[in-house]
């Protein structure tokens, strides 16, 4: 069983900011730019509504540090 669980893209935003993530550029619709000193930039591309799973979760928890206990 996958240690992450569902969840919506606003909530996910918030806890990589909160981990240190910065937005470096919005543009319109649901793409921005972060930025972190010790990864590369990552492009978020979901709605804030959206509803992110266990699998998108790990693939993005490779490319940012996230950990389950950040959500």
């Amino acid at each position: 069983m996958s240690q992450w669980r569902s969840t919506k893209a606003k909530q996910l935003l918030a806890a990589l900011l909160q981990i240190g993530w910065k937005i470096k550029r919005e543009t319109k619709g649901s793409h921005c730019i972060l930025s972190h000193p010790d990864w590369p930039d990552f492009v978020f591309a979901f709605h804030d509504r959206e509803e992110i799973g266990p699998k998108m979760l790990s693939r993005i928890a490779k490319k940012t540090g996230l950990q389950p206990k950040d959500l």
